[in-house]
């Protein structure tokens, strides 16, 4: 019998969120590879599933080293399930590599397709929905994250990302002071019990959220960007002599161009560097 790796969507939080095909995969696999076994044990245990010693660990940091094992047992004919701790593996948790390496090995890779945090926030944010992205989880480090948001400045699809309830606060204020009145939603602790959506302008929720102390899984689906017609090169050019004309720094007068016409500031910046070697004073 030919082996395979079976992508098991789990629950994002309500354990009845689960079909009843990936229960019994979960139920005859062979192996079980869970970003947790402690946490995956409370799965199994609500629907009375045995594990038998078919639990085995795959997260972040050891699952480049655990693709050939399970490379070897789809390629003995065993049936492998991979699932996260919760929602749909690889997609912001780990199994992407898993899946690579079955795939290039030639092997079978299937799913049973369900949960997924991102689809889940998608579909009740009233936002745009036929074309999005999805960012992950910001990154930590303040000129990491004003490079995304300056990539988002010029992005007309709907965006979805993770954030820390520590974070969460900060992060939407950033936001606003970049996009006010662009719309977002706040997608915390879907499917359980003090689930909550947070709706208005980046100002507006803002204003919902100082000073107060959030906790939980959270998801934000941010408004993409309005459409705008290309900005050529020559009104740049024009607008950064006359801004820096004004007596503006270059970081400032990047800034506040690329704000204005709606443009990349890495673009304004590299211009105006470009255009002050060309014509030196």
């Amino acid at each position: 019998m030919s082996g395979q790796l079976v992508i098991v969507a789990t629950p994002i939080g309500n354990l009845a969120d689960i079909s009843r095909r990936a229960l019994d995969v979960l139920e005859q696999a062979d192996a079980v590879y869970c970003e947790d076994t402690r946490h995956s044990r409370t799965l199994f245990a609500a629907y009375e599933i045995p594990t038998g010693g078919r639990l085995f660990a795959l997260h972040q940091h050891n699952e480049a080293s655990q693709c050939d094992e399970i490379v070897r047992r789809v390629g003995e004919g065993q049936t492998v399930a991979l699932i996260s701790d919760a929602g749909t593996p690889g997609i912001s948790d780990p199994g992407s590599r898993v899946v690579a390496a079955i795939a290039q090995a030639g092997l079978t890779v299937s799913t049973t397709p369900g949960s997924s945090a991102v689809i889940a926030a998608l579909s009740i944010s009233g936002l745009a929905t036929e074309r999005f992205c999805m960012e992950g989880f910001l990154p930590r480090k303040q000129g990491e994250r004003d490079l995304r948001y300056d990539t988002w400045r010029n992005e007309p699809r709907t965006i979805v990302f993770f954030e820390s309830p520590q974070r969460i606060v900060t992060t939407i204020t950033e936001l606003a002071n970049q996009f006010g009145e662009r719309r977002v939603v706040i997608a915390r602790e879907m499917t359980k019990r003090f689930e909550e959506v947070i709706r208005g302008t980046l100002y507006d929720v803002a204003a919902v959220l100082a000073g107060r102390e959030m906790m939980g899984e959270i998801v934000v689906v941010l408004d993409g960007a309005p459409e705008r017609a290309p900005v050529s090169d020559e009104t740049v050019l024009r607008a950064i002599r006359d801004e820096l004309a004004r007596g503006l720094s270059l970081r400032d007068a990047s800034a506040g161009i690329a704000s204005d016409l709606g443009v990349s500031q890495r673009r304004v910046y590299e211009m105006a560097l470009a255009d002050r070697d060309n014509n030196p004073s």
